[in-house]
């Protein structure tokens, strides 16, 4: 006859899949801002009710999720701010482009972003906000697929064809009227940007700006780029020449800077 596995095996399983819930539901609320019911949260993760209430009561009284006065809805909460400062403050390569960052805002006098391809999407390290007036469209923290940004494409161009059909879908979620829908037409896009050596997001993102993206080359493939957004109606040839100029400069600095990770 077989024999039974230890009871601690068993314990050790259980613990797995309960962290593993545990982490499906903070990313489920990190990606939908606000308070949600029960019967929301259940019906998106598909936990029994029973075990999903035990599990929401326990991350409240340790401050990942937090609710409102009735105890019926809940959100992400302040522990996970907290994780999200903690990743921020101790990368290394957010810490060696600080300088970078800083002149190339001032050069440009644009927006200015640092992301990591995770997956799919852009994760936003990093951001100097416009001299100009410019509502803030993107934030610290902010996951944004990588297909419709100038930021994904420059990192989805340091990958074969083969890698990126594997990494997105065959559909391709429109943002705008203006983003690639068809992987076909990003991936001739992308020959595009290896080409020249950078990105443009021509609307595809967010009506009326366009971004200019640019990878650091300090891994093959490149995990990080740098970005510079213009309001469409400030752009013109002349200053879109200097933006570019200025990417390049600071993917040169950046490689520098990041020459010893």
């Amino acid at each position: 006859m077989p024999q039974a596995r230890p009871a601690a095996a068993d314990a050790g399983g259980a613990q797995v899949k309960s962290a593993v819930r545990t982490v499906e539901l903070l990313e489920y609320f990190a990606g939908r801002p606000g308070m949600h019911s029960l019967a929301e949260v259940q019906e998106a993760v598909g936990y029994p009710k029973s075990s999903l209430y035990m599990l929401l009561r326990t991350l409240v009284e340790l401050g990942w999720v937090e609710t409102e006065s009735t105890g019926t809805r809940y959100g992400i909460g302040v522990r996970a701010l907290l994780v999200g400062t903690s990743y921020i403050d101790g990368d290394e390569v957010v810490a060696a482009a600080r300088t970078t960052l800083d002149r190339l805002a001032d050069d440009t006098t644009e927006t200015i972003h640092l992301a990591r391809l995770d997956g799919s999407d852009v994760i936003y390290l990093a951001t100097r906000q416009s001299q100009h007036y410019l509502r803030p469209f993107t934030r610290v923290g902010r996951r944004l697929p990588a297909h419709s940004t100038s930021l994904g494409k420059a990192l989805l161009a340091t990958y074969s064809d083969e890698e990126v059909r594997k990494l997105l879908p065959a559909r391709l979620e429109p943002l705008t009227e203006h983003t690639h829908t068809d992987i076909d037409a990003l991936i001739e896009d992308l020959h595009a940007i290896r080409e020249r050596g950078y990105s443009v997001d021509a609307e595809e993102n967010t009506l009326g700006l366009r971004c200019f993206g640019i990878a650091i080359p300090y891994r093959t493939p490149a995990r990080d780029a740098v970005s510079c957004s213009v309001p469409v109606a400030r752009l013109t040839p002349g200053r879109e020449q200097m933006i570019r100029d200025a990417l390049f400069d600071a993917r040169d600095r950046l490689t520098l800077a990041t020459r010893h990770l």
